[in-house]
């Protein structure tokens, strides 16, 4: 599971807005200053990010609370939607240029059809994991502040 903390800014139905810090994954590696990726990440600072989480535990407007996706959750949907758009369009030009005979127009015209095809499926499947868990961030726990701001434990309330 990977988890961030957050604050709920909006509860809707089933649904909380939790607002997080965006952090770069290199905050804390030695060669900052001769990388590309520490300087797109100071250019634009750490701004917070609004996510729409699955609230199972009835979280309130101002909780701080725990969020998590699941590792698999997260890989399959990357995968549905970054490869199979890709798989389809490749898919649909070479079924086009060998249908047609090696017709350079005859393929685009498969890529255009196979894309269009991934995406339709991609669609489905939005529709499909819009509240499963699996696929969607979570609120998995409240989360309890020390007296100086700093976060000393979770409670969790689901497992």
């Amino acid at each position: 599971m990977i988890e961030e903390t957050g604050q709920v800014v909006d509860v809707q139905g089933q649904f909380a807005w939790v607002e997080s810090a965006r952090r770069s994954a290199c905050g804390g590696c030695a060669s900052q200053e001769g990388c590309g990726t520490g300087v797109i990440a100071r250019a634009f600072g750490n701004r917070s990010v609004t996510l729409k989480v699955l609230n199972r535990i009835d979280a309130r407007v101002g909780e701080r609370v725990v969020i998590g996706i699941s590792e698999t959750g997260l890989v399959r949907g990357a995968l549905a939607v970054y490869a199979l758009p890709l798989v389809t369009l490749f898919a649909g030009a070479l079924c086009g240029h060998w249908l047609a005979g090696g017709s350079d127009l005859a393929a685009i015209a498969g890529a255009v059809a196979g894309l269009a095809a991934g995406l339709a499926w991609l669609s489905r499947f939005s529709r499909r994991t819009r509240t499963d868990a699996s696929f969607q961030p979570v609120v998995l726990r409240k989360q309890i502040t020390g007296m100086h701001g700093r976060d000393e434990r979770d409670i969790s309330l689901i497992h």
